[in-house]
Order: C-alpha cells, then sequence, then structure tokens
C-alpha cells in the first residue's frame, strides 16, 4: 500500500510503497479516506514532539477519517506505532476511534477534529459550560480560537468575547457571532467593565502577557467562579503568576490538553463536535490534496487554509 513515511529523523515523510497493516485485537483496521496536516502531525514526523515515534521508518499523520471492514466510517486518533493517519491503511487501537456521520464530508471532518475539539473538550470536559454563561475567548484570530466561537454558543453561551492583534479578523469575528471583540492593547482598560459584568469563562489559547493581564484583573473581583481554562502557549510558555490571585478571587486555574483530559474522553469530544458539525454547519477553510503531492505542501505555513490529504 502506499503512505507518507518517515525514514529517518529530521527527513520530510516520502509517498512510497510500504507493508498493510496486519489485523490485531482490540484494534481497529481502517481504510483511510482523509488525514489533516496538523502542526503536531509535522512535528511529531520530525521527531521533535514528545509523542514522536521513537523506532524508524514510521507514517505520518496523527488522526484521520476512514472506514471500518464493515462499512463503518469513523475518526481516529493517534495509531498504533509505526502506523499513522496519512496512509491507504491503518491500525488503530478501538478505543481512539468514534462514528462520524454520513452526511458530514469527509474532508470537513478530518479538518475540523483537531482544532475543533480544544476549544469542545475545554468547554465540556474542563469548565463545564453552563446555558447563559459568557465565555472570554483570549486569542480568538486563530483557526481553533475562531471555531471556539460558534462552539460556545451551540453549547449555550449567551455572550462570547473575543481578543486578538489582528483588527480586521476582529472584526470578521463579531460579524461571525461574537458579542464582542477587544483588541489585546485595549484588553487592560476593559477588563474591569468586562468583570464587573460578568465573566464565567476564559478559554486562554495565548498564555503570556495576555494572559497574566487577565489574570490579575480578577484580584479582588466579587462574582461567580471564574474558569480560567489554558489551551495554548502561542505568546510564550511561563507567566509569572501572584499568589493574590488565587487567594483574592474566585477563580479556577485549568488546563485542557492531552493529559488533563483522557485520550478516549478527547476521542468522544471529536464525535460529539463532528455530529454537532453536521447539525449546525460548523466550518472552516481548508483545502484538499492528493496524498501522493504532500511533498509540494508539507512545509507551507502560516496559513489560515487547513490542508486535508486524500488518502482514497
Amino acid at each position: 500500500m502506499k503512505a507518507a513515511i518517515v525514514k529517518n529523523k529530521g527527513e520530510t515523510p516520502v509517498y512510497d510503497d510500504v507493508d498493510a497493516p496486519i489485523e490485531q485485537e482490540g484494534h481497529f483496521l481502517i481504510n483511510v479516506e482523509a488525514s489533516a496536516l496538523s502542526q503536531l502531525a509535522r512535528v511529531r514526523a520530525a521527531g521533535t514532539h514528545y509523542s514522536s515515534p521513537k523506532q524508524y521508518p514510521f507514517i505520518a499523520g496523527i488522526d484521520g477519517v476512514g472506514r471500518l471492514e464493515n462499512g463503518q466510517r469513523v475518526y481516529f486518533l493517534l495509531p498504533e506505532a509505526p502506523w499513522g493517519g496519512m496512509s491507504e491503511q491503518t491500525l488503530v487501537p478501538t478505543t481512539h476511534c468514534i462514528r462520524v456521520p454520513e452526511n458530514l464530508d469527509v474532508a470537513l471532518a478530518a479538518a475540523i477534529a483537531n482544532p475543533g475539539f480544544s476549544s469542545w473538550a475545554a468547554l465540556t470536559r474542563q469548565a463545564k459550560i453552563q446555558v447563559g454563561d459568557t465565555v472570554l475567548i483570549n486569542g480568538a484570530t486563530g483557526t481553533s480560537g475562531t471555531l471556539a466561537v460558534p462552539i460556545a454558543k451551540h453549547l449555550g453561551a449567551s455572550k462570547v468575547i473575543v481578543t486578538g492583534r489582528n483588527l480586521e479578523k476582529l472584526e470578521q469575528l463579531r460579524q461571525q457571532g461574537a458579542d464582542e471583540a477587544i483588541p489585546l492593547d485595549k484588553l487592560a482598560e476593559e477588563l474591569p467593565r468586562l468583570f464587573n459584568e460578568g465573566i464565567d469563562i476564559v478559554l486562554d489559547y495565548l498564555w503570556g502577557e495576555s494572559a497574566t493581564t487577565i489574570l490579575n484583573g480578577a484580584i479582588n473581583v466579587e462574582s461567580d467562579p471564574i474558569r480560567f481554562v489554558q489551551i495554548g502557549s502561542i505568546s510564550g510558555d511561563t507567566i509569572q503568576l501572584s499568589s493574590k490571585v488565587l487567594r483574592s478571587s474566585s477563580l479556577t486555574l485549568i488546563g485542557s490538553g492531552l493529559g488533563s483530559v483522557s485520550l478516549e474522553d478527547l476521542v468522544t469530544c471529536v464525535g460529539e463536535l463532528l455530529f454537532a458539525t453536521a447539525e449546525k454547519g460548523f466550518n472552516l477553510p481548508y483545502q484538499t490534496v492528493p496524498l501522493s503531492q504532500l511533498a509540494h505542501v508539507w512545509h507551507d505555513g502560516g496559513s489560515d487554509i487547513r490542508t486535508v490529504f486524500l488518502v482514497s
């Protein structure tokens, strides 16, 4: 069969022949239809991520959409090494698979799964969103943050506030359903009003300076418990956090990601997201590329358009 094979550390995957996987107890043999080229897929293939396979060669791709031997369409996450998502067939633990609605476009399902489940898991599992909550999305102009707006509304948020540096994208988010858009350079001056009006959940995709500003802004704020969920660290991996933040506020600081949410629960989150996508029409920009052309797009970066490899 054909696959995107990583032959040595640091090398770009190559489209080549490899023996097909053999059925194994506790696993599904999946005929892959589509697999997205995410940043995590890139760094795992480069061997620079803590979860990268240690033995070479291996097949690139962390997830995808395909069919079981009985024809059932499924989403799968983290196939059994050395198998990956970017191959005609892959081998995946049964607990890493979830059913996909047949009326959902296969490429959209593959494209939206990774960026969409970050907010879905954060809101449903970590923040435990309630109908009527106000959600502040810090760093909403990226793909995941943009998707978090309609997802938060779908899950019951009555008000969604977004922050970011890109003024044009902030305005687009307002037109797409965000109730308020605040440039990051105006965040500090707007926080007293926002906290006074009430914030129930913060989804933080940035960390760094803006997260520190929000956390410090919660000091001595009398409010219902604020659930601050840390998801991404585009603005830096560390902050200086005063102990007063936790002692003088009703704030709860939570992380959301693999480890704080179990792998099985993340897969379930993707299933919930994909059924909601089919029902509500969540979307994002993506392009489809035959897997055989992976060398032409593998190193493309900096675009909001996600690449989905069509395998079969």
